[in-house]
């Protein structure tokens, strides 16, 4: 019964956090250009986000096994609840960057801090091998619907405020107050998990000579994060505050149309991770990875090309609706190719990787969008390295398959 226990608290928390990173998403942008920050400042703060995400990731993860769990997880929440008060309360620029850098601020509305790779190796550790992919698909559904749903709130909510009377600025500032409350949600909800969660044999794995809390796994694991991190810089090209800015300029739309579109994107994505799980049980973990990566990032590329906002939006909407399949199963096989006692480290360490890869690109698009004629740049670099990525890692990983696959 504690597993299961478990199992639903992780899951909830992952929808609380996703809801509160879409929430946010959509106006985080919009309103640090309204306090007066330009095109190239918003870029370095997203830049300073992620860079500081993964040094605290970085610390926390790599010892998660040892120092455990959920203590691990509790200061995630806390440092999310931390800077989502800052936000709120200063518009000092350097306050803001500080806030940025030790805090977790998600400015893409994916997953940032440590809370995914931490709950994978729970999750992992709570469920039998051949449930360990089914069970990641419907936990990146969940949260794809939850920054769907977050998306869809925060830029109508921001709109429903200003048409009501409420000042532009204020009206972002009432969102990241609910941003903050989800930090406060998620440590209470943390502070109810089980030790079920913990590693049983965190004796043994700290004896065991480590780098970043790998030992038998260290290679595999180096390999992957190479890989992540070049998908992940690629990824950073394009976080989903800077499209959602992208749109803004290209099209002249507001911040509710912006939700609406990331709504609608994110719903697809949701269920792409789906679909995942039955074309893995057929070709396998890597393939699935690959040949459902390659066509969206085609799409990727052809977005900036289409001449009308409708035509824009429909690629975009394709786009995600096979993005996401590589998510699940390059968690699952991370998770599949590594040892129990190294799957905090392992998920922490690639994570950390992705956090690196995606560090530097989003100043790279606030240089971007400042120049017209380089505004739609982001896009062409974001397809054509994610390609090459694919390629790599199908060249590299093709044959070692996981337990469920052997």
């Amino acid at each position: 019964m504690s597993h299961r226990r478990d199992i639903s608290l992780l899951f909830s928390t992952r929808i609380i956090r996703l809801f509160c990173y879409g929430f946010l998403s959509v106006i985080l942008a919009l309103y640090l250009a309204r306090l007066g920050l330009g095109e190239k400042q918003i870029g370095l703060l997203f830049t300073l986000t992620l860079a500081g995400d993964a040094v605290i990731t970085l610390l926390l993860t790599t010892s998660a096994d040892r120092f455990g769990r959920r203590k691990t997880l509790l200061v995630g929440a806390s440092l999310m609840l931390g800077a989502g008060i800052v936000f709120v309360i200063t518009h000092n620029v350097v306050i803001l960057m500080a806030a940025a850098i030790v805090g977790v601020i998600s400015p893409s509305g994916n997953e940032i801090g440590p809370f995914l790779s931490v709950e994978q190796a729970a999750l992992s550790h709570l469920l039998p091998d051949q449930k360990r992919t089914g069970t990641f698909a419907w936990y990146n559904l969940v949260g794809s619907f939850a920054t769907a749903t977050g998306a869809l709130s925060g830029g109508w909510l921001a709109q429903l405020l200003q048409n009501n009377g409420m000042p532009v600025l204020d009206s972002y500032r009432v969102v990241l107050m609910g941003y903050g409350i989800g930090g406060f949600i998620l440590v209470i909800l943390f502070l109810c998990l089980t030790r079920e969660i913990e590693v049983k044999s965190a004796r043994a794995a700290s004896a065991a000579p480590t780098f970043l809390g790998l030992h038998k796994s260290r290679r595999i694991v180096i390999k992957l994060s190479a890989f992540f991190s070049l998908d992940a810089f690629a990824g950073g090209l394009i976080v989903q505050s800077l499209v959602a800015y992208w749109f803004h300029v290209r099209f002249g739309i507001d911040a509710g149309v912006i939700g609406s579109i990331f709504f609608g994107a994110n719903v697809l994505a949701g269920i792409s991770a789906l679909l995942a799980v039955r074309i893995a049980n057929r070709i396998g973990l890597i393939n699935t990875m690959v040949f459902t990566h390659i066509p969206s990032n085609i799409l990727l590329i052809l977005v900036p090309l289409m001449p009308t906002l409708p035509l824009a939006i429909a690629v975009l909407l394709l786009r995600f609706s096979i993005s996401q399949m590589d998510v699940p199963t390059r968690q699952s096989y991370t998770m599949a190719v590594v040892s129990p006692d190294e799957r905090s480290a392992a998920a922490g360490v690639t994570s950390i990787a992705r956090s690196v890869g995606a560090a530097v690109s989003p100043s790279l698009t606030g240089i971007f969008l400042a120049s017209s004629t380089l505004i739609s740049l982001p896009f062409f670099l974001a397809g054509g390295l994610k390609i090459l990525y694919d390629l790599l890692l199908f060249q590299s990983f093709r044959t070692l398959k996981p337990p469920e696959e052997t």
